[in-house]
């Protein structure tokens, strides 16, 4: 407050020096001292008036209309100041009606931007400014306070490992105390194993639609649409939510008055923010970045996350410089413009996802799944272990405090689960291990020639296309070398951390075993042999499934039989069941390349430019964390694995019924290894086409209510059209 004076006071005296109609002094003339006593005294009044006579003058002229009250607000501002110059003794301040409009305009534009600037680190005023701005702009959805079952909010700390979390509520001063707090008191902490495809993009798949089947990687090429799908590229988002939609014949885990913020698909949910899914929808009704508008309309808002944004992005550049003169290692170029997608991820969207979940509870809505995306970004380039990112788990443990502190206002009781998607495994990079890419090495196995100076891989850190979707860029396109080898025939080399994808797209179908030794002797024998490869699957027409490791290991895993050492065995005991499934993947690739694995520290080495890496097996990227509150059934009976993203989709499906919440809709789904475009039987025993309706309901209903959501009521005109249905 005294800072508002003092900067309204300075405000004041300027507009005095600028407009002649207005002073501050008597007739005779004053000294400065007198002066600026004065503008203190002017600016202490019009303060004063404004919060104590302000708001009962907005309640008086609530029945006003609300063009005429714009117009008033003005008139009535001008009024507050010339009444503040009245009150000045000896009648020093003076100023015409026009003019004391526009000095009070100025003043309440100088006092709000000084008050929201200096507020930018406080939470507990950060906290009730959301409230209110949910408030004003959301209806409860909770009729019976009293009554209401227990909500459940679901917040997804994007790439925190079980023991990185572990690790950070340890000891006296915890790096996340709030979180601290929780475990061993109303929450229970326990591990849970990803599938191979240890990614955003699969994880959060099978968790919110409950399947993630022909999700071989966070990348890869498909054979028979001669595309590249990118986990976190908008288009393939919304085409891998729609093959989940039509293989479950169910919305998603968010259907029944859910809320999904900042995540790559939708659940099911009619309240969407920041999903990358829809992202790609132009429009009017493209309600995934209205989370933006909603959050940044509010100036204090916008002031507080643009001040941060910046600080983020000297921070980052500070930190980088430091490494470098320091000579740690390994480390990656944190230049060009990853400050300012680093920046994104880690104020802006933590900032509009925060805002939103705190109004999703405000309302009462029952089911919310939101993903917090700052720690993997940071730990992708910094390491999964450095200073750099325990900061950023830090700063997540206040947004965390403070939805918390939210939780205890809301029209329902929240039961808070926390979780995490996938962990990072740290590591030296391929490259910067070895000196030539995972692309080069299948090149120089294949006899084409090989570039001399080692390329970069592009990182797939989920922030980047986020950022492109929030800005309207266009997608980015294939990379040049997978467009020329398609034009060449030759193999394209995908990377997804630490897991590598060959295809040949001259081969129809997935190439097998003996049909690259007849077209590319050395190439298996290069690859498994190389130290920095841990195995390879492919597919041999004599014996099925192959994974090949060095010295000849070899492991059959349709029959169980193991040649020499086992290649999975430093991967863990759920390796070959891991892989095993995504053999049996449609889009599987040609050869699938797995990097080795340090037993002892859990290193790997990811294809791409990343010190902090997952997708593959290896280390703790495989191992991420649950954190369950009290009055929930164990997720899985004592002694068992939770194994599997689409093992946790039912367990969420079973917390939400409980307490009396929302039952899910749910068929049985498809038995493992159908095609999502491949006929099923129905419930009637006659063969289904996938997207035809069933004796049950179907697919497609599922699927017409999810584009009557995402494209708006006037694309999609209710039966009948009345006014309540429109509204619906």
């Amino acid at each position: 407050m005294i800072a508002v004076w003092a900067v309204s006071t300075v405000a004041m005296l300027v507009l005095a020096g600028a407009l002649p109609d207005f002073r501050l002094q008597s007739a005779d003339g004053d000294s400065a001292t007198r002066i600026a006593i004065t503008a203190a005294l002017a600016a202490g009044a019009y303060g004063l008036l404004g919060a104590l006579v302000w708001p009962l003058l907005v309640r008086t002229l609530l029945l006003v209309p609300a063009l005429v009250l714009g117009l008033l607000v003005f008139a009535l501002n001008g009024s507050l100041l010339l009444v503040a110059l009245w009150l000045i003794p000896d009648g020093r301040g003076a100023a015409s009606p026009e003019t004391a409009v526009v000095v009070a305009a100025v003043m309440s534009a100088v006092s709000s931007a000084t008050g929201a600037a200096l507020a930018v680190g406080d939470d507990d005023a950060y906290r009730r400014r959301l409230a209110r701005l949910a408030l004003r702009r959301r209806r409860p959805v909770v009729q019976d306070p009293a009554g209401a079952p227990a909500g459940t909010l679901f917040l997804q700390l994007d790439g925190v490992g079980h023991d990185v979390l572990a690790d950070a509520l340890a000891g006296p001063d915890p790096v996340m105390p709030t979180v601290a707090a929780w475990a061993g008191t109303t929450h229970t902490l326990t591990p849970w194993r990803t599938d191979w495809s240890s990614q955003t993009g699969a994880s959060q798949l099978g968790i919110l639609h409950g399947t993630n089947h022909d999700l071989p990687a966070f990348r890869w090429y498909e054979k028979d649409t001669g595309e590249v799908i990118v986990s976190n590229r908008p288009t393939s988002a919304a085409e891998l939510q729609r093959r989940a939609v039509v293989r479950t014949g169910r919305g998603g885990l968010l259907t029944v008055d859910g809320a999904s913020r900042g995540n790559l698909f939708s659940g099911g949910a009619a309240q969407l923010a920041l999903v990358l899914s829809v992202a790609a929808r132009r429009g009017r009704y493209n309600r995934s970045r209205a989370g933006y508008f909603a959050y940044f309309s509010d100036p204090a808002n916008a002031t507080r996350t643009a001040a941060s944004f910046f600080v983020e992005v000297f921070r980052e550049i500070g930190q980088s410089l430091r490494a470098r003169f320091r000579g740690d290692g390994p480390r990656v170029k944190r230049g060009g413009l990853y400050p300012f997608v680093r920046a994104f991820a880690t104020v802006v969207e933590r900032d509009v996802v925060v805002a939103a979940v705190i109004g999703d509870m405000l309302v009462g809505r029952t089911a919310i799944y939101a993903d917090l995306v700052a720690y993997d970004e940071v730990a992708h380039h910094s390491g999964p272990e450095s200073r750099d990112a325990r900061l950023v788990l830090r700063r997540l443990d206040r947004s965390l405090a403070l939805i918390a502190k939210v939780a205890r206002h809301a029209p329902r009781p929240y039961r808070i689960v926390l979780l995490s998607d996938h962990g990072q495994s740290p590591g030296e990079t391929f490259a910067g291990r070895y000196g030539l890419t995972l692309e080069d090495l299948v090149r120089a196995g294949c006899g084409l020639p090989v570039s001399r100076r080692a390329r970069r891989s592009p990182t797939g850190a989920e922030a980047r296309n986020t950022a492109r979707a929030a800005l309207r860029r266009p997608e980015e396109e294939p990379e040049e070398t997978t467009r020329r080898a398609r034009r060449a025939a030759e193999p394209i080399v995908l990377a997804s951390g630490n897991l590598g994808l060959v295809s040949f797209p001259s081969t129809a179908g997935r190439a097998t075993r003996e049909q690259i030794d007849r077209r590319n002797p050395a190439l298996l024998s290069t690859l498994a042999e190389h130290p920095g490869i841990g195995f390879l699957l492919v597919r041999s027409e004599e014996h099925g499934a192959v994974v090949l490791g060095p010295r000849g290991g070899a492991h059959h895993l349709d029959s169980g039989l193991v040649i020499g050492e086992d290649p999975l065995a430093p991967f863990g005991p759920g390796a070959a069941d891991a892989v095993r499934r995504t053999d049996g993947f449609p889009h599987v690739a040609d050869i699938m390349i797995n990097s080795s694995c340090d037993p002892e520290t859990g290193e790997v080495h990811a294809f791409e430019e990343q010190i902090g890496s997952h997708g593959g097996l290896g280390g703790e990227q495989s191992r991420p964390f649950l954190l369950w509150p009290e009055g929930l059934t164990p997720p899985v009976a004592e002694g068992t694995e939770l194994v599997g993203a689409e093992r946790l989709h039912h367990v969420f499906r079973r917390w939400l019924t409980e307490g009396g919440g929302p039952a899910v809709p749910m068929g049985e789904p498809p038995a493992t290894g159908t095609r999502p475009d491949a006929e099923r039987p129905s419930a009637a025993g006659k063969p289904l086409v996938t997207g035809e309706p069933s004796a049950a309901g179907g697919v497609r209903p599922v699927v017409d209510e999810m584009r009557r959501r995402d494209a708006g009521p006037e694309a999609f005109p209710p039966a009948g059209g009345g006014p309540q249905d429109k509204q619906r």
